[in-house]
């Protein structure tokens, strides 16, 4: 196999009570990726259509993604007497907070690891794909390249070390995203937070955590929505995101189960069960934000149970 096609999917982080250490996957948004062997050594970003974005190897999360892959190989396998190309077909807007970097980075390490014969596994593939996090936002987090790489719902226990593991979605389960058109980047959604919480603060996200992990482990959607809740970062973050409270009044009253800063926003997220009341989340929150004249994208997804796949 010498060119491999990729859907390198969107995906939301943190869910409300796990900053950086949970995500999910989404089935519906993402973007797509070729990549391709090359006689000449190295990595090259070949193409890129949908953002501008750099083409330098070294300013590009899936080539600095790719790069800390091939050392890795050479260290752990052989030296590498081909090269590799890359195109990259942008769907996610950078600064959405649905994760446009990690499915870049993500894509860029899958792609290749195929084309040398699978050496590594999806979990192994997370620890390069954080070098392309760590580019875009100058910390080398797993909470969005975890889900993108295996799917489902993706806790990271540790960083040091890396520990993940995956939670396979409730089979109802329904995720509705609302993008309003303006960029927050993550650096800068990061420089809001403070470096200390209470410990009653800390006591409730730590069982929130606990209650959300419980309610997917057990299928128990009540128990999901009540978990839905941060303490910590969403009361910082929300007030650089337009219409945020009431875009997430309007979905809970439209029967989600919870609602929250989708990763380091602007985008907003409402988990629910069931396809018919996401569309119903969905018709509500165009709603608020036509009434505020906003442009936005909207995306009403399942659960990508996969990850990353080959077209």
């Amino acid at each position: 196999m010498k060119e491999i096609k990729l859907f390198c999917p969107a995906t939301i982080a943190n869910l409300s009570c796990g900053f950086d250490v949970l995500g999910l996957c989404l089935e519906t948004a993402g973007d797509e990726m070729i990549v391709r062997k090359s006689d000449e050594k190295g990595v090259r970003i070949t193409k890129i259509v949908g953002a501008d974005l750099p083409l330098e190897t070294e300013k590009n999360v899936a080539g600095v993604a790719a790069l800390a892959m091939l050392e890795a190989y050479e260290r752990d396998f052989n030296p590498i007497t081909i090269g590799f190309e890359i195109e990259i077909f942008k769907n996610i807007k950078a600064g959405s907070g649905i994760g446009s970097s990690a499915a870049s980075s993500a894509g860029a390490v899958f792609g290749i690891n195929e084309l040398l014969g699978k050496p590594y596994s999806r979990k192994d593939l997370v620890q390069f794909a954080m070098q392309g996090e760590k580019l875009a936002s100058g910390n080398a987090h797993a909470d969005n390249v975890a889900p993108a790489l295996l799917g489902g719902f993706t806790l990271v226990r540790s960083y040091n070390p890396l520990d993940i593991i995956k939670i396979d979605s409730p089979e109802e389960l329904y995720a509705t995203v609302v993008h309003p058109q303006i960029e927050l980047k993550t650096s800068d959604a990061r420089s809001v937070l403070k470096q200390n919480v209470s410990l009653k603060s800390a006591i409730m996200q730590w069982g929130n955590v606990g209650g959300l992990i419980a309610g997917l482990y057990t299928k128990d959607y009540d128990l999901i929505g009540r978990s839905l809740h941060d303490e910590i970062v969403e009361p910082l973050r929300s007030v650089l995101i337009p219409g945020f409270d009431l875009i997430k009044q309007t979905a809970l009253e439209n029967g989600a189960l919870g609602s929250g800063i989708s990763g380091s926003g602007p985008s907003i997220f409402a988990l629910s069960r069931g396809k018919e009341t996401a569309e119903k989340i969905a018709k509500a929150m165009s709603e608020v934000y036509d009434n505020m004249s906003l442009p936005y994208e909207i995306h009403i997804s399942q659960i990508n149970p996969e990850g990353v796949r080959i077209l």
